[in-house]
C-alpha cells in the first residue's frame, strides 16, 4: 500500500440521476465560443476552430449548492453551458465514433471573473486566474444516455433571481457534440472521468453577491446554485 506524505485529496464526482452511484470526475475541459451569437458579443470570429481550456476537477459545485461569492473580482459573470459525461477513451476519434464516447449528460455553468480573464487576455497570459477558481464549475447530475442518441436541439437557458439572462438552442452550437469531442481527442487523449462544457449562448452577464442562478437544457435538466452575500 503507498505510503503518501499528505492525505490523499477526496475524488471528485458528480451525482448520477436515477441511482445511488457517482461519476467521479478526472479532468473539466471547456470550449470557448460556442455560439455564434456570444462569439458576436465578445468580438469573435464566427467560424474559428474551436479552443479549449480546463477548471479543476475540485471546482464542482453541485446542485442545489450555496456557495461564497469569489474573492479579487469586480466582473463575476455567468455561462450556461451543456455538460458531456466522458466514459470512454478515445485519441483521434473518428467524427462518427465519437458519440460513443458518452456516458451521459448534465447542465453547467461556467463561471468567470471575466476582469481577470481579460485582464489575462490581453496580456496574453494564461486565463487560469479568470477560469479556474473555487467554486467555479457547478454541474448537475448526470443523466445517463443509455442508448438515446445526443440532442442536436433544445432550449438552454439560464435565470438570475428569477429572471432569464441566457436562452438559445442546441442547434445554434458551431461545433455540435460529436465535432468537439472528435477535434479535442485531436489534442489529448480523452479518458474515462473526462468532463466537457461544450459552450455557452449569447446573454452571459453580472452576478452580485445574493443571487440566485438557475440553468436549464431541454431533455436533460435543472441546476440551481445561490452565492452568499
Amino acid at each position: 500500500m503507498a505510503d503518501y506524505v499528505i492525505p490523499v485529496p477526496p475524488q471528485s464526482a458528480v451525482p448520477v440521476a436515477g441511482s445511488q452511484r457517482l461519476f467521479p470526475v478526472r479532468r473539466i475541459y471547456c470550449v470557448g465560443r460556442n455560439y455564434a451569437a456570444h462569439v458576436r458579443e465578445m468580438g469573435g470570429n464566427e467560424r474559428e476552430a474551436p479552443f479549449f481550456f480546463q477548471k479543476p476537477a475540485d471546482a464542482i459545485v453541485l446542485n442545489g449548492g450555496v456557495v461564497p461569492y469569489p474573492s479579487a473580482t469586480s466582473d463575476f459573470q455567468h455561462e450556461i453551458e451543456l455538460v458531456l459525461a466522458i466514459s470512454g477513451r478515445g485519441a483521434d476519434v473518428p467524427l462518427a465514433s465519437a458519440p460513443g464516447l458518452v456516458h451521459g449528460l448534465a447542465v453547467g455553468i461556467d463561471l468567470t471573473r471575466r476582469d481577470l480573464q481579460f485582464k489575462a487576455r490581453d496580456a496574453k497570459r494564461p486565463w487560469e486566474p479568470g477560469k479556474a477558481f473555487d467554486h467555479s464549475a457547478p454541474i448537475s447530475a448526470i443523466h445517463p444516455l443509455a442508448g438515446r442518441p445526443l440532442p442536436t436541439s433544445g432550449r438552454i437557458a439560464l435565470s438570475v433571481n428569477g429572471e432569464v439572462k441566457q436562452q438559445g438552442d442546441l442547434s445554434e452550437l458551431i461545433w455540435n457534440v460529436p465535432e468537439t469531442i472528435s477535434y479535442l481527442s485531436h489534442l489529448i487523449t480523452l479518458r474515462p472521468g473526462d468532463i466537457i462544457m461544450s459552450g455557452t449562448p449569447a446573454g452571459v452577464g453580472p452576478i452580485k453577491p445574493g443571487d440566485k442562478l438557475e440553468g436549464h437544457v431541454e431533455g436533460v435538466g435543472e441546476l440551481t446554485v445561490t452565492y452568499t452575500k
